[in-house]
């Protein structure tokens, strides 16, 4: 049995974390979406990122870990919310607060440093930072494939997807399916392996 937080046992099956989820991912949002990636351009039945990258994980790599589909439903909640890493670990624990911060971006940093920071610390994340990592990246590019966003160049989707390929370099040997459907997408845009 995991610790009981209130009447709610993390791990316990009828432990509704779907509601605490949906609540958390709905917060409102302190500003605009940064650099035109925030699947409003997504046709309505486009699934939120948060619920395709988790797809992804379970659906497409085989990911059971409680943990880590925890983790990529609430991937973007900290960067995108005023969500606090606390309010997390208080909600989901330790370990899903940690793969959280793992893979959030510091927002006060310019963009060009944290495209830099995901590519230098990718090699070095948890294998559940690493699979949630994969499956936002597959998610992303998927995306991006099948509608580009207003204001985006070809050559602005090329570069995407070339700092993506050098920041999934590092993610290697974490999940070979993913990773085979990365390399696909990789492979289509002409792009080294």
């Amino acid at each position: 049995m995991h610790e009981v937080h209130g009447s709610w046992a993390r791990s316990s099956p009828s432990w509704n974390w779907a509601a605490v989820l949906t609540g958390l991912c709905q917060r409102e949002a302190p500003g605009p979406p940064p650099d035109g990636l925030s699947g409003a351009w997504l046709p309505a039945d486009t699934p939120t990122p948060c619920l395709g990258v988790a797809r992804i994980l379970s659906q497409e790599a085989g990911v059971m870990d409680i943990a880590v589909l925890q983790a990529a439903l609430l991937h973007d909640t900290v960067e995108d919310t005023d969500t606090t890493f606390s309010e997390i670990e208080e909600q989901f624990g330790e370990e899903v607060r940690r793969i959280v911060e793992e893979v959030t971006d510091d927002k006060m940093l310019p963009k060009m440093e944290r495209k830099r920071l995901q590519i230098e610390r990718a090699p070095h994340g948890s294998r559940g930072a690493k699979l949630v990592k994969l499956a936002d990246k597959l998610y992303n590019l998927r995306d991006l494939n099948r509608c580009t966003p207003a204001g985006w160049s070809e050559q602005r989707v090329q570069e995407y997807f070339l700092w993506a390929s050098q920041v999934v370099k590092g993610l290697r040997e974490t999940s070979p399916a993913l990773e085979e459907k990365l390399q696909q997408l990789f492979r289509e845009r002409g792009l080294p392996e």
